[in-house]
């Protein structure tokens, strides 16, 4: 009896199955926050954007207020993306814009992935929204944040009770890299691991320099 076949699980995201929506990754925003440090937030973020843009996946930047309140996108999002528009909104609910909705719609994709600032606010309400349309909706929790621990782990309870995925935002760089045999993004995978993964991007650092071009996972 087979019990099992080579196949991945359709749950795992691969860089043509969704859209990544970051919301909110501002200044103003980052000034309160105390479930993550801004320093491990704003590597987490970079992490996922420069996935995004390595992999070409569907990415839709967005802000609250930006000239008149939050301030600008962090650099990390807007170096990873030079050219992109950032959709400035008054709605704390993303869901609630008509033009990120309509970004959402002319992509055309069922599978959302959101991070931004703050969880229980700007991330909560797209992913609840999104989710009683019948998207999938998945949260990278630590390029999230929010005013306290509470409050940031009670909204990915929330989420999660609602059918939400939880991640994080080296899992999601992982994810998209899936197999280190597939050489054209490897060196961006692990370039993105060692400026941004902490522990991790030291070691690769460390194998580098031991091993040499030995020093490949593929």
């Amino acid at each position: 009896m087979t019990i099992a076949r080579l196949a991945a699980a359709a749950g795992l995201l691969t860089p043509v199955d969704h859209t990544l929506i970051l919301i909110d990754h501002q200044s103003q925003m980052a000034f309160p926050l105390n479930s993550i440090t801004v320093g491990d937030l704003r590597a987490n973020t970079a992490t996922i954007a420069r996935a995004a843009a390595v992999f070409g996946v569907s990415t839709i930047l967005t802000s609250v207020a930006a000239t008149s309140f939050s301030g600008p996108v962090f650099p990390e999002i807007t170096r990873a993306f030079p050219e992109a528009p950032i959709i400035d909104r008054t709605t704390m609910n993303a869901w609630e814009d008509a033009a990120v909705i309509g970004e959402v719609n002319r992509i055309g994709k069922r599978r959302i992935v959101l991070a931004g600032l703050w969880t229980s606010v700007c991330i909560a309400g797209p992913a609840l929204s999104a989710l009683e349309q019948g998207l999938e909706v998945y949260v990278i929790a630590d390029a999230s944040g929010d005013i306290s621990t509470e409050a940031h782990d009670r909204a990915m309870q929330r989420m999660i009770q609602a059918g939400a995925r939880p991640m994080t935002s080296l899992q999601y760089l992982l994810e998209l890299q899936r197999d280190w045999a597939r050489g054209e993004t490897y060196d961006a995978t692990t370039g993105i691991a060692i400026d941004h993964s902490g522990a991790y991007g030291i070691g690769l650092l460390y194998a580098r320099a031991m091993l040499g071009e030995h020093a490949r996972e593929g």
